[in-house]
């Protein structure tokens, strides 16, 4: 009999991706609110997390084996907007998971965000003190720890930038920048942000690892740190784009609601050492060709 995982945010874009590898393996359960997403052999319910009693019906009805909670409110201007409806989405309702599969005593994969941390002193490894600057990255953090204290089995996965192909109910980052290329825009990127990004492939199979290996916190970045602007540069190389559009700016030249950490570089040797292997970006993009 195949074990039973269940997926929060399956229609999003990472949780929609894993559904995808995580088939191989498991029987998938997965959650979506607003956008009903057919996947194949996915058996699919709509949610609302934010309930803890159809949350509680949800654990009661599947039972399963294991929980990778992916869904959140990920747009951090959206979360500084929105304070309260962010709080309950990325903070009670991570308490909440971590409460439930310490009932059951399974394990509890959570996503985070290398937003956690400033930019200041980078790259970040598990144990350097986390301070974010936007209200994302303090909701992140009141999850982790939240869950944690309710369920110190927990494996929290701080996740980087991650870019691939588009699904049915969600894109990547790539591809509109892409599509504005294409269509002779301008696009303006920043030359003074820096992440470790690394394909949804690869931050699946690190979700899967540390379900199977992990408990407390650990790093799923990419192997390289590059800015905003020398991904683009490398998109346009790999994709054969139009360079015309490519703008470099900088993070002040451009206003936006949530303030931005600089760098954000994970350091991610914790989990290379456990097995997992994004590959090197250009690989990661040329299989997106």
């Amino acid at each position: 009999m195949m074990h039973k995982l269940l997926v929060t945010g399956a229609s999003g874009f990472l949780g929609w991706h894993l559904c995808q590898l995580a088939n191989l393996e498991w029987e998938v359960y997965g959650t979506y609110l607003t956008h009903a997403v057919d996947i194949p052999n996915i058996k699919m319910q709509k949610v609302n997390l934010t309930n803890f009693q159809e949350l509680k019906q949800i654990f009661n009805e599947i039972q399963p084996t294991a929980v990778i909670h992916t869904a959140a409110q990920s747009q951090p201007n959206y979360c500084q907007n929105h304070p309260e409806e962010s709080y309950a989405t990325n903070v009670i309702v991570s308490q909440n998971i971590a409460d439930l599969c310490a009932d059951a005593s399974i394990p509890c994969v959570f996503t985070s965000t290398d937003l956690v941390f400033d930019g200041l002193n980078p790259p970040y490894r598990e144990t350097d003190p986390v301070c974010p600057v936007n209200r994302y990255g303090e909701q992140k953090v009141m999850a982790e720890v939240g869950m944690l204290e309710r369920y110190p089995m927990t494996a929290v996965c701080r996740m980087p930038l991650m870019f691939g192909a588009a699904t049915p109910t969600a894109t990547s980052f790539i591809q509109p920048f892409i599509k504005t290329l294409q269509e002779g825009k301008e696009l303006k990127l920043f030359l003074d942000e820096f992440r470790t990004p690394v394909s949804a492939t690869t931050a699946a199979k690190g979700l899967l690892l540390a379900l199977e290996k992990v408990q407390g916190i650990i790093h799923l970045g990419g192997q390289e740190r590059i800015s905003r602007y020398d991904f683009g540069r490398l998109l346009v190389e790999i994709f054969q784009l139009p360079t015309t559009g490519l703008k470099a700016c900088r993070q002040q030249d451009v206003k936006m609601a949530a303030p931005r950490p600089s760098d954000v570089s994970l350091d991610s040797s914790k989990a290379f050492a456990l097995g997992y292997q994004p590959l090197s970006l250009r690989a990661e993009l040329e299989k997106l060709v």
